[in-house]
């Protein structure tokens, strides 16, 4: 991959990390010890419906305008929003900050469309884990420093401190996009066509639903459900159980911030590594088996056991496992991906990824609330291992088209 690519993809996916990586790692502790409770905090996680509702404009996106441009503006308006937040008289749960976040997230969101598509379109198959891996370490490493590094900074100082530094991050991250080249458009296609008349432009907003039933990519999407469905009940609860534990704010932002998000970059290295040398199902099979029979570890602290070690370990290779399983799923999405409507096809899915995320979380949040962390985490942990199997026993039999099946058993494609 050229340098400059390389630059241009690990900036972007960093900015998508940078607020997401604060929000969601500092309202959970703020509120939890305001005595939010556990279905209370999982309802957080809505106001990441824009990654869920982003294939609604997705081909708008994908089909219009340059990419640089819309790089550059929605890097721009993130930037005059963490400024303008700066500036806002702020309190934790009040309705400006999570409008904010809302907001926060539908300009990362509609960035990624972008950013996804520029992806699929300039790597082959056999690049497409080590993409994933930037894609997957990039956005760790913004959620460290936005994560772990500004939970710290506001531990220290103040909401305007925090978003005056958000800013000045986020400046940063735009810098590759201004020495970005304009990439081709592909062919034109029935879709693709720029709007000019009401008709067309029905057509346009409409786009994504064309996609959706396009040969397999229902079925892809059902399968991304089974694999992810479990282990978002865990993650989703994971930050509540450890302030329950005992564990306070500063060892938090150093556990999950500090040396949780280090683990999953070293998991993004390894994968990068590891994925363009094994075909995409060895690579599923493996990290999914391997993430669910890890989540024991926190199955035996809320039973009584193993305490804070237990705990730490347990940050550590859930860290570098889930990473690796994470980018096997990315990169088994960008081979699903049409590369001549990649910013549209990759946002369906993509969306599905985060739909799961909401709903898992939501479903641990509950059986949490009302049968214990035990229970949450047993039953994500089954999930998790039925869905990995599910889904490569499926792809075994019906893989949807070529691009995957290529893949599939193959380290050449």
């Amino acid at each position: 991959m050229p340098r400059h690519r390389f630059a241009l993809l690990t900036s972007l996916y960093a900015a998508q990390g940078l607020p997401y990586g604060f929000f969601t790692l500092v309202l959970p502790a703020v509120l939890r010890e305001a005595g939010w409770s556990l279905t209370a905090l999982s309802l957080l996680h809505f106001l990441a419906l824009p990654w869920a509702l982003k294939f609604l404009w997705a081909p708008a996106v994908d089909q219009r305008g340059a990419r640089r441009s819309w790089l550059l503006g929605l890097q721009g308006v993130s930037i005059g929003l963490a400024l303008a937040l700066a500036w806002a008289d702020l309190a934790p749960g009040s309705v400006a900050l999570l409008a904010a976040v809302l907001l926060f997230n539908a300009l990362a969101a509609t960035q990624d469309i972008v950013t996804d598509g520029l992806a699929v379109r300039w790597l082959a198959a056999r690049e497409r884990g080590l993409a994933n891996a930037i894609q997957v370490g990039a956005y760790r490493l913004g959620m460290v420093v936005g994560g772990g590094g500004l939970l710290w900074l506001y531990a220290q100082t103040s909401w305007p401190v925090v978003f005056t530094v958000m800013a000045g991050l986020l400046g940063l991250t735009t810098l590759p996009v201004w020495r970005m080249a304009e990439p081709e458009r592909p062919p034109v296609s029935p879709v693709s066509v720029a709007p000019t008349t009401g008709a067309s432009r029905l057509h346009l907003a409409w786009g994504w639903l064309h996609r959706a039933m396009t040969p397999g990519m229902l079925s892809c999407a059902a399968l991304i459900f089974c694999f992810r469905f479990g282990d978002q009940m865990v993650s989703g609860v994971v930050i509540p159980f450890l302030r329950d534990q005992g564990v306070d704010k500063a060892s938090l932002a150093l556990m999950k911030g500090g040396v949780g998000s280090m683990a999953c970059l070293a998991g993004a290295a390894v994968s990068g590594w590891w994925m363009m040398r094994v075909p995409r199902r060895d690579a599923l099979l493996w990290t999914g088996l391997a993430q669910s029979l890890f989540f024991g570890l926190y199955i035996v602290v809320a039973l009584g056991g193993g305490g804070l070690p237990w705990l730490w370990a347990a940050t550590v290779i859930e860290g570098v496992v889930g990473t690796m399983a994470t980018v096997a799923l990315f990169a088994l999405m960008m081979d699903a991906s049409d590369p001549d409507h990649a910013g549209t096809d990759y946002t369906i899915l993509a969306s599905v990824v985060v739909a799961v995320g909401s709903l898992g979380t939501l479903a641990g949040g509950l059986v949490g609330d009302y049968l214990g962390y035990v229970w949450a985490f047993g039953i994500g942990a089954v999930l998790s291992a039925v869905g990995c199997v599910a889904l490569v026993r499926w792809l075994d039999r019906h893989p949807p088209h070529e691009r995957v099946a290529q893949a599939w058993r193959s380290v050449s494609a």
